[in-house]
Parts: structure tokens; C-alpha cells; sequence
């Protein structure tokens, strides 16, 4: 059995073809997508230690208006009133944290007034963060795995002391 082809039409549409194939691959998908969000917005991750890994929560904080994020009317009023800098934000002053090594780095990426946010800081622990930058990197889950630690820890040493006083059996 012989099949044929028309040669000539093939030779046509494959040029074309693959000039599309080119101009889609020449522009990233992830900034395709980006450049689609209307306003100030800003994706937010936090993840435990110093060095980028999948171990965090993260969120896309939109501002116009505010949603996506648990505090974002907060968030974005925080913003704005340092220009969406995250680095201009200011420190709580009734903040007190311990002195305890356990590094969380805030990312912050995005748009604000048409200009690129880009942001990156390690902080000594998840207190210094919720000091230092408020509402905006106080992303859904992030208080309630924190307590979950300090009450394990608080367990962990009232076990201590509860087998202090226990009778030896």
C-alpha cells in the first residue's frame, strides 16, 4: 500500500510552524502570567532556614483590591505606606522575642506602581520576622505551626517535671 503526501502543502505550513514554535518558546510562561495580575501585588514565601528549599508557605498578596492572604487589607496598608519596599518596613516596638537561632527567609516578588519588587532577608527566627515586618509576611499557617512548637516544647519539659514527681514503680 502507497500513501502520498502533497508535498508542497507541507512544504508551506512547516516554516510557519515553526516560527510559532520559536516565538512561544522565546517568552517564559511564568512571565506571561505575571505580567497578567492588574494592581500591586507581591508573591510572598517564608521558609525555615537560610537557604531557598520546599519547606515554606507562601502566598500571592493582591492589593487592588486587597485578597489572598489571611491580614491582606493589613498587608497592603503596611505597603503602601513604604512604597511596596518590604525592606522599608518598620519594627514593632512592643516586640519582645528570644534569643533562640532558628532562621526563617522572607522572599517578596512582584509588581508595585509598575516597578519589580524584588526582596530577600533571613531572619534569626519566625518572633523577628512577625517584629520586623507585620502583617505582610504573616501568611496562613505560620502562627499555628510556631505555637504547636512552643507548646511541644512546653509538653516535652512539663513531662520532665511530671516524672520528677512520679513514684518509681
Amino acid at each position: 500500500m502507497n500513501h502520498s503526501f502533497p508535498t508542497t502543502a507541507v512544504r508551506r505550513v512547516l516554516p510557519a510552524a515553526a516560527v510559532l514554535l520559536l516565538a512561544a518558546a522565546a517568552v517564559p510562561a511564568h512571565a506571561a502570567a505575571r505580567d497578567t495580575f492588574p494592581g500591586n501585588w507581591l508573591q510572598l514565601t517564608v521558609t525555615r532556614g537560610a537557604s531557598p528549599s520546599a519547606d515554606g508557605r507562601g502566598t500571592l498578596l493582591l492589593c487592588d483590591p486587597p485578597q489572598g492572604h489571611s491580614r491582606a487589607v493589613e498587608a497592603c496598608g503596611q505597603l503602601a505606606a513604604v512604597d511596596g519596599d518590604p525592606g522599608g518596613l518598620t519594627a514593632a516596638q512592643d516586640a519582645v522575642c528570644a534569643m533562640v537561632y532558628a532562621p526563617v527567609t522572607a522572599r517578596a516578588s512582584g509588581r508595585w506602581n509598575g516597578r519589580p519588587v524584588e526582596y530577600s532577608r533571613t531572619f534569626g527566627n519566625a518572633c523577628e520576622l512577625a517584629a520586623l515586618t507585620g502583617a505582610v509576611f504573616a501568611l496562613d499557617g505560620a502562627d499555628e505551626a510556631d505555637e504547636a512548637d512552643e507548646a511541644g516544647e512546653a509538653d516535652v519539659e512539663a513531662g520532665k517535671a511530671g516524672d520528677a514527681d512520679a513514684p518509681e514503680v
